[in-house]
């Protein structure tokens, strides 16, 4: 199943927040560890995000609620889950700003949100 995810994420032209987060999701399905899932997930979109241009983020504790509740109703609704890892990213993009770091801002398009 692994095999697989990797497989079709690598075919993805552009990589976005979406795409980032339907991986991500997918991971958690596939559970591939006995434990520490969440944060090898959580440390492969930080990586995704860098690797791709994109502002990273963080799931600090306070959204913790919300990151769960995001993946719980992902397949729904993808919206709570995006919404959340955008909080975390505004909040890096502060702390970017505060020490003059130059970053692009990504548009966002985002297709079933």
């Amino acid at each position: 199943m692994m095999a697989n995810l990797i497989s079709n994420y690598s075919k993805e032209k552009k990589i976005n927040i979406e795409n980032i987060t339907d991986f991500h999701y997918e991971f958690e399905k596939i559970h591939p560890f006995q434990d520490g899932n969440g944060r090898v997930g959580r440390l492969i979109m930080f990586k995704e995000c860098l690797k791709n241009n994109i502002v990273p983020f963080i799931i600090e504790d306070e959204f913790k609620e919300y990151y769960y509740k995001g993946l719980e109703e992902y397949q729904k609704s993808k919206t709570r889950l995006i919404e959340t890892c955008l909080s975390g990213q505004d909040k890096l993009k502060d702390v970017l700003k505060y020490f003059d770091i130059d970053f692009e801002e990504e548009e966002l398009k985002i297709g079933s949100v």
